[in-house]
């Protein structure tokens, strides 16, 4: 627990900022809808005629006009990319701070093994997205409530949902790179993030390409087929579970055996 209180005293600035901006710029999305509602019929027929565009961002099969198809898109971009951004940060940075920052020898001399220092700073990883989440969810439920929109709840669920789960793959595959680091990586998380990002609007372009989106979790988190469907693609989402679980797997054998650099 101690571990996982310093980690949580270390990183509650970032959290706050990163909060602070996705919160914002959601709230001030939904707030604009209602300006722009009125014109969401012509946006749908110029969107529909935008042909690959359209389809790699699902405005093909979105209807503008309504709450859920603006949020999808509009929302959802923020929240997947302010997220994955934020986890990829939060991940990479875990393991190999220690080495950066000159401080594995003082954390390394107290009686705690690897295996729980690995294992305290994943339970903060997940303790600070989930509060981000959370918080994003309260700003969003007063936002929506303000304009006084009612919109479908179990896809609105699963949408947070989704970005959730996403965040933490993401988060878990930056956290097993970072083991095999030494002198921090953010650019390679942010990079892997947005890879991440652009390989789904790839594969949504072709369907020669539709194999990418194995290796996305942007793949699971698409609105026009959550908002219809009412589900997760269970397919892509087990992928990503797998992943997750390699990220850490990695993590723990690395750390726990490699020559730290104090």
């Amino acid at each position: 627990m101690v571990m996982i209180k310093h980690e949580l005293k270390q990183g509650w600035i970032t959290l706050l900022i990163w909060t602070m901006v996705i919160t914002f710029m959601l709230s001030l999305c939904i707030f604009i809808y209602p300006e722009m509602e009125t014109q969401m019929a012509d946006f749908n027929s110029m969107f529909a005629e935008m042909g690959s565009f359209s389809a790699a961002f699902g405005m093909d099969r979105l209807n503008f006009g309504e709450f859920m198809g603006f949020f999808g898109v509009e929302c959802g971009n923020i929240l997947g990319l302010g997220g994955a951004f934020f986890a990829a940060l939060l991940g990479i940075s875990a393991l190999a701070k220690e080495e950066k920052e000159q401080t594995a020898e003082f954390l390394l001399t107290h009686p705690v093994s690897r295996r729980k220092i690995v294992g305290q700073k994943l339970v903060s990883m997940l303790i600070q997205i989930l509060l981000l989440n959370s918080l994003v969810v309260i700003v969003t439920a007063v936002s929506i409530c303000a304009i006084k929109e009612t919109p479908d709840i179990r896809p609105l669920f699963l949408l947070f949902l989704a970005y959730l789960i996403l965040q933490i793959e993401v988060a878990f595959v930056c956290f097993g790179i970072s083991a095999f680091l030494k002198q921090g990586g953010a650019g390679i998380g942010l990079c892997l993030a947005a890879l991440f990002y652009f390989l789904n609007i790839i594969a949504n372009l072709t369907d020669k390409a539709k194999f990418l989106k194995y290796a996305t979790p942007f793949s699971y988190t698409e609105s026009a087929d959550i908002i219809a469907d009412e589900c997760l693609d269970i397919k892509y989402l087990s992928v990503g579970i797998a992943f997750a679980a390699i990220g850490i797997g990695a993590g723990f054998y690395q750390y726990c055996r490699k020559d730290i650099l104090s």
